[in-house]
């Protein structure tokens, strides 16, 4: 069962690029773990200070290997150098997926694949 983390994190403006800057390297290294598909932080190009999380793992055991590793208490300790105004970050059990166009090309927001 794919795991999805969705949400974001704000920073006082200005320190949300100091932070990317300084986690780029441990965000490449976790997308090296086991189970990982994508992990990625961006900053929001509308609200400063605002920076979004992405991050798919192939299963619940993937995730729970990562918050228990060594990349996971390293983007913690470096996001405690900066100041954290708020946060938003679910976590997703998907069941199901399929592609956003059909077979013929159509953009679809229903499921169409069973």
């Amino acid at each position: 069962m794919t795991v999805l983390i969705n949400g974001y994190v704000d920073f006082a403006p200005g320190e949300e690029h100091k932070a990317l800057g300084q986690a780029t390297e441990l965000m490449a290294d976790t997308r090296s773990q086991s189970g990982c598909r994508a992990y990625v932080w961006s900053a929001d190009p509308t609200t400063p200070g605002r920076v979004y999380v992405y991050e798919n793992w192939a299963s619940i055991e993937d995730l729970a290997a990562h918050l228990t590793g060594r990349y996971y208490s390293e983007m913690l300790a470096l996001l405690g150098k900066y100041e954290v105004r708020g946060m938003d970050i679910l976590k997703y059990r998907v069941d199901h997926a399929e592609p956003v166009y059909d077979p013929e090309g159509r953009p679809r927001a229903d499921f169409f694949s069973g």
